[in-house]
């Protein structure tokens, strides 16, 4: 281009001299100011219609009216006091205890008739069946709540007795409640299945049954004196080692006392033998 022309011409033009103006980066170029004014006027055009719609939206119209409800004084009605009520009447006093008719019986005085004097006669027996005895005579009603004597125990003296504490320190062999191990038969079983160990002598020779074992328990539980009293001699040694380790016992109880007792355990030996 030459110099003259391109002092006056256009920056778009010296970029495109020499390059095909028809393409479209040119025209785009060219027209884009125009373009960038005519999306900012149509921009603020919407920006314009929207906030005047919402100023107008806002704006009452005729057939709106706020109303505003103004509630009447409220009047408090006004309320009775309630009568006053008498007071209680005052709780009776307990009524005296009822005194029970007395009769004066005291040990008799053998003296001749002539010499008793009226006053020191003993009361028939008929009297004393609903009075009670005393020292002196008294007024009263009748008793009706005279306790009975005892029964007679089987001997027929008359006598009850508590039972008597158990002092002896020898082993009871026959007892009210017999000792046993603590939790019952089904802990036994268990305790039994973990620490018996057939012999294997006996397993050898096919050697089974059921050996009895008797032993002590005394009054805190502990076991002593054990010893197999029946049963197969191969059985007897591992039946007594199980009863030594088996630990403290519940003590047997003869009139609500703790004892020493003697206490039989069968232990069974079975072969799984097909």
């Amino acid at each position: 281009m030459e110099l003259a022309k391109i002092l006056t011409a256009d920056v778009l033009d010296i970029v495109f001299e020499g390059r095909n103006k028809t393409y479209g980066a040119y025209e785009l170029r060219k027209t884009y100011k125009r373009r960038m004014l005519l999306s900012l006027a149509a921009t603020g055009t919407i920006i314009l219609l929207f906030v005047g719609s919402m100023l107008l939206g806002n704006r009452p119209g005729e057939h709106q009216i706020k109303m505003i409800v103004i509630p009447d004084d409220q009047k408090l009605a006004k309320i009775e006091e309630p009568e006053k009520l008498p007071p209680p009447p005052p709780p009776k006093p307990p009524e005296p205890p009822k005194q029970i008719e007395m009769k004066q019986f005291v040990a008799p005085i053998i003296k001749p008739d002539d010499q008793v004097k009226p006053d020191e006669k003993p009361p028939e027996v008929a009297e004393l069946e609903d009075v009670k005895i005393g020292n002196t005579n008294q007024d009263g009603v009748k008793d009706d709540n005279i306790v009975p004597p005892p029964q007679a125990d089987a001997i027929g003296k008359g006598i009850i007795e508590a039972p008597q504490k158990v002092e002896s320190d020898e082993p009871f062999m026959k007892v009210e409640i017999e000792s046993e191990y603590p939790g019952g038969t089904a802990a036994w079983q268990r305790y039994l299945y973990k620490n018996i160990r057939y012999p294997q002598d006996a397993q050898d020779s096919e050697i089974q049954g059921t050996v009895m074992v008797q032993f002590i328990v005394d009054k805190e539980g502990n076991v002593s004196d054990v010893e197999a009293i029946s049963g197969p001699e191969e059985l007897r040694a591992e039946a007594v080692r199980v009863i030594r380790k088996s630990g403290k016992w519940i003590p047997a109880v003869q009139n609500k006392n703790k004892v020493k007792s003697y206490k039989r355990q069968p232990i069974g030996f079975k072969l799984n033998i097909e």
